[in-house]
């Protein structure tokens, strides 16, 4: 007999005290409010939501022109009368009255009229609760309280998941199941809130069974308001939810609340090594153990409301921001005395005593926080710390994780000798023929996809392969010289040129390929300062001797530009691309330009353009005197050679 009617929410207006089905109605329908005029009735339609109004029909009280003033056609529409009357009964259909129920009707048959448009109500239209979960109505348990909290109504779902028999839990208090809002703090500011929410509040219960058993419920609880906005009673929705994963859900969700927050994450140490060796009862009454430390800690300073445990040995507590500014404490001092606090205590349980040890990383901010604390806790096992600022420890995080990706397609180029040198056009601008090639290394990966050196190189250095990568496009770039007349330009880094093991190498190259030393220049790239002039110097001197032309690339790109000049000696400056490419637009461009070809010419250096992407730009180069032009109006780089 109408299994879902706990789901809806009846108000009844009527004026007759002695209206002799208002008893059926009341033990029908959980969720019912009573007024007594149509003044009352509008404003507690306002207030709450409803599925249902029946309206007595009496000289008092007008039905059929509330519901004509009324026109919500999602509504349930009922007319209560003593008697039938052929005028009313025309203008309830005219009005669609759902149901016209004369009071001389027995139970039965009342019943029977209403089931019908109730059935038909519940299969079309959303319930209150859908608007927040969508689950099917079996599976939703349904518990009402009054002020106090004591439970008037619960549904036989409640009483499965609580494993308390149905007697006994009406007329009991909700923390029957030990409910987290069964603390009379928590639950007063819980009550404030939800008055500052529309009356409805969504959240998540950690709750006890019959048997001290956790289990939790995500929420949907709603007040029923009378005609003067007062609360008369409380009424729930649940879903039972996995622990676990609401916990962090439940987090991640008062992380997204707050404007800023300060987020701890607590590891304890020995968890694997228990999880191992300990039956899961004696690991869960250890965990258990150990929150109630953990709950006597932060409740000395009261800073930190709430833990969450969101698995394998790690709990989270989380505050705002601003409170926790209110303390007297900086963050590392807090956390410090907590981990200190907590590393002291001796678990003892079934007569063994038990030493756990914890890792804290801490956070604050809100973007990322969850998972900044979580990779500090990563951090603080490799560096050794037992409590760690894990500030921005995500981005740390997904930089290396990000590096070891590059780092392993680095590893199988090499290994498949996928490191290879692309060769980019260099052409004499008086004749418009190549003369030159720059060779720029470049990595095939395993989609065969072509991956530029900004990619892979910075953090192969870090990785101990660019020494690797530099060997191989210096093998390769000597053996394609050999094979063609074209002098081929090979850039080499101070780092290069300052390790001793390139610079063997390089030395056995020139004795390998002495024969086409000249055909090959060393363009010396200022990536970093070095550190032994006077090492860098004897290495140009060094394989000048051989015949390799030395060139300075970037020349003009900053004050130190002359100054290398005079250092190194060089046979070839390369301008600045920054300065080409604003040729056609900078004043103050072209004069550098001018400035450095004149220099050049009164050194005997020959000059080189990078980035000459158009025709203008070509011509303006060559006017001022460029000796040669390097750039995409000329070709981009490509595997000209190597097979």
């Amino acid at each position: 007999m109408l299994e879902n009617r706990e789901y809806l929410f009846v108000l009844m207006i009527k004026n007759d005290n002695n209206f002799k089905n208002d008893k059926l109605f009341k033990d029908l329908f959980n969720n019912m409010i009573i007024v007594n005029n149509i003044e009352d009735a509008k404003k507690v339609l306002e207030y709450n939501h409803i599925d249902i109004i029946m309206c007595e029909h009496s000289k008092n009280i007008d039905a059929f022109n509330f519901f004509q003033n009324n026109k919500n056609e999602t509504i349930l529409k009922f007319v209560l009368t003593k008697e039938i009357n052929s005028d009313d009964l025309l203008k309830s259909i005219e009005l669609k009255i759902d149901a016209y129920l004369i009071e001389s009707s027995d139970d039965k048959k009342l019943i029977k009229q209403i089931t019908t448009p109730i059935e038909s109500y519940l299969n079309k239209n959303t319930l209150f609760f859908e608007k927040y979960f969508d689950n099917n109505k079996e599976e939703i348990i349904v518990v009402k309280t009054d002020l106090k909290g004591t439970i008037t109504y619960s549904n036989d779902l409640f009483s499965e998941v609580s494993l308390f028999d149905k007697k006994d839990i009406i007329g009991k208090k909700y923390n029957i199941v030990k409910s987290i809002l069964t603390e009379e703090k928590t639950r007063k500011t819980f009550l404030k809130d939800l008055h500052k929410s529309s009356n409805v509040s969504i959240l998540t219960l950690k709750n006890k069974d019959k048997n001290g058993k956790e289990f939790y419920l995500k929420s949907i609880i709603k007040t029923i308001l009378n005609e003067k906005k007062e609360i008369i009673n409380y009424v729930s929705f649940s879903i039972k939810v996995n622990n676990i994963e609401t916990d962090k859900k439940l987090l991640l969700e008062d992380i997204e609340v707050n404007d800023l927050s300060v987020l701890s994450l607590i590891n304890v140490i020995e968890y694997k090594i228990l999880e191992k060796f300990y039956s899961k009862d004696l690991l869960d009454k250890l965990i258990r153990f150990f929150i109630k430390i953990l709950e006597k800690e932060i409740k000395k300073f009261n800073i930190f409301k709430k833990i969450y445990s969101i698995g394998n040995g790690k709990f989270a507590i989380l505050s705002s921001f601003f409170d926790f500014e209110k303390s007297k404490f900086t963050l590392e001092e807090y956390f410090n005395t907590l981990v200190k606090n907590i590393n002291k205590e001796i678990l003892e349980i079934d007569g063994t005593s038990y030493d756990l040890n914890i890792l804290l990383s801490y956070s604050f901010g809100k973007h990322k926080l969850f998972e900044d604390t979580l990779h500090g806790l990563e951090e603080a096992i490799v560096e050794n710390k037992t409590v760690h600022n894990s500030n921005d420890a995500s981005l740390r995080g997904e930089r290396k994780e990000l590096d070891n990706k590059i780092t392993q397609m680095v590893q199988i180029a090499l290994d498949n000798y996928k490191i290879i040198p692309y060769f980019q056009a260099i052409v004499n601008n008086k004749t418009k023929k190549i003369e030159k090639y720059e060779s720029l290394v470049r990595l095939i990966d395993e989609n065969n996809k072509v991956v530029s050196p900004f990619y892979f190189l910075n953090v192969s250095k870090k990785s101990g392969y660019y020494s690797k990568i530099t060997h191989r496009v210096l093998e390769n770039s000597f053996k394609i010289a050999s094979q063609i007349n074209t002098t081929i330009s090979i850039n080499l880094s101070i780092l290069d040129i300052e390790k001793e093991t390139t610079r063997k190498f390089i030395y056995s190259l020139l004795i390998k390929y002495s024969e086409y030393t000249s055909n090959i220049i060393f363009e010396l790239l200022e990536d970093e300062a070095a550190k032994d002039d006077k090492l860098i110097k004897n290495f140009i001197r060094k394989v000048k001797k051989t015949g390799i032309k030395i060139a300075l690339d970037d020349f003009g790109s900053g004050y130190s530009s002359f100054e290398r000049v005079l250092l190194y000696e060089p046979d070839i400056i390369k301008i600045d691309g920054s300065l080409v490419k604003n040729i056609e637009s900078s004043e103050s461009s072209r004069h550098l330009v001018e400035t450095i070809v004149m220099f050049a010419k009164k050194q005997n250096i020959v000059t080189i353009a990078e980035y000459v992407e158009n025709e203008n730009i070509f011509n303006i180069l060559r006017d001022i005197g460029v000796d040669y032009s390097q750039g995409y109006y000329f070709g981009k780089p490509e595997d000209l050679f190597f097979k």
